[in-house]
């Protein structure tokens, strides 16, 4: 089953881009070749910041939504929490 990704980019003014996708990797590469969405294209490069997986699209489209709700200390939070993640499944593999 194909999944589906709610994500969150850095862009590289610092403010955030939060977007949905079938296929994340094609879905940032677009973005930082100035294809992706109109917002990315003035604020290349964007880096991946943040995403979750989802079995439905509708799931990745309504958490793209409360996303895009939340203001920027929430978003903020969202992103220490990956990359707090991310360090700890790192240093289990070393």
């Amino acid at each position: 089953m194909e999944k589906n990704y709610t994500y969150m980019l850095r862009c590289s003014d610092g403010t955030y881009y939060t977007g949905w996708t079938n296929s994340l990797e094609k879905r940032i590469q677009a973005h930082n070749s100035g294809n992706g969405a109109k917002y990315t294209r003035s604020r290349r490069p964007v880096e991946l910041v943040y995403y979750e997986v989802f079995e439905e699209k509708t799931e990745a489209m309504r958490r793209e939504a409360a996303i895009k709700k939340m203001d920027r200390r929430k978003k903020e939070l969202l992103v220490e929490k990956q990359e707090l993640k991310s360090d700890t499944e790192e240093k289990e593999r070393e």
